[in-house]
């Protein structure tokens, strides 16, 4: 698990723009690592959706968090960061927490720097605590680390462009990596220009956030290699999966509903084959065990 968090660490180094998507349980790490990601993060605006069919405002327990966690990281062998929210309360807290996912073998952490109950980073009505406290926090998970020997990759993400201007956000990231964070990931930042900028001004690796790969919601939409001749280390696409799941199920059965049959007779467009799914969710080498015990 350590190797996981090395290869994550060194991957972002390049600062080529590595594309994290997120994933909201297992099933949907597992599909990001078989169309060949080389990286995983949980989705906190997925879990509070599949688990509570909630917004992203804090309400996921965070013994759920790192429950569901665990089992993406089992799920896959790519790396995979967590996301911890504003870390649980204190800087004691967010140790405590980093203690954990380290415990699970999580490559990489990402905490934020806003008031709690948090808000989805593309939300109205933010407010962030001071970047004292934020700093407080990361020097306490960076701690925890090093008392660990462990390689995880902390990532500081600061919400206060969307309040205090990419001046504020600039210094604060600066201020986070001083903390002991790797990487820093100013949330909600609007155009290439800012981007441009940050990527000069941040003293260390640069994250941003393009949602859900389609729209960027408030982030333009800056392709990939673009980013990468930037110099960003990170691209987050934290929401797709779960979009993509929700408008695939109503879809579904909208249409079923609506069917005069009650049935979608022949339209295998929208669904993998039973074979195809048992399959990937590994039956044939579960019967194998199975037999080799019987």
């Amino acid at each position: 698990m350590q190797e996981k968090a090395s290869v994550l660490r060194a991957a972002l180094e390049r600062r080529a723009a590595l594309v994290v998507p997120g994933c909201h349980d297992a099933m949907s790490a597992r599909i990001v690592e078989s169309a060949g990601f080389a990286a995983a993060q949980v989705s906190g605006f997925g879990l509070a959706g599949s688990l509570l069919a909630k917004p992203d405002v804090g309400l996921v327990d965070m013994k759920d968090v790192l429950e569901i966690t665990g089992h993406i990281v089992r799920a896959v062998g790519i790396p995979v960061m967590a996301d911890i929210d504003t870390g649980g309360g204190n800087a004691v807290n967010a140790a405590a927490v980093t203690e954990r996912l380290i415990e699970m073998g999580v490559a990489g952490v990402n905490i934020e720097d806003q008031v709690f109950p948090k808000r989805c980073g593309h939300m109205e009505g933010k407010q962030v605590i001071s970047a004292e406290e934020m700093a407080g926090k990361v020097r306490a998970m960076a701690d925890a680390r090093r008392r660990l020997n462990k390689d995880i990759v902390i990532n500081a993400r600061t919400d206060s462009y969307a309040v205090h201007g990419l001046d504020e956000a600039i210094r604060r990231a600066n201020l986070y990596r001083a903390a002991g964070a790797d990487m820093a990931f100013i949330d909600g930042i609007g155009t290439r220009a800012d981007i441009q900028r940050a990527v000069r001004e941040i003293d260390g690796l640069l994250s941003v956030n393009l949602m859900d790969a389609v729209t960027g919601v408030k982030t333009e939409l800056i392709p990939i290699p673009d980013l990468a001749a930037l110099g960003v280390a990170r691209v987050s696409i934290p929401v797709a999966s779960i979009m993509v799941m929700h408008k695939a199920l109503t879809d579904f059965f909208t249409d079923l509903r609506r069917s005069p049959s009650g049935l979608l007779a022949g339209q295998t467009h929208r669904l993998t084959a039973f074979k195809d799914y048992t399959s990937f969710v590994g039956l044939p080498e579960y019967n194998q065990e199975a037999a080799r015990w019987a």
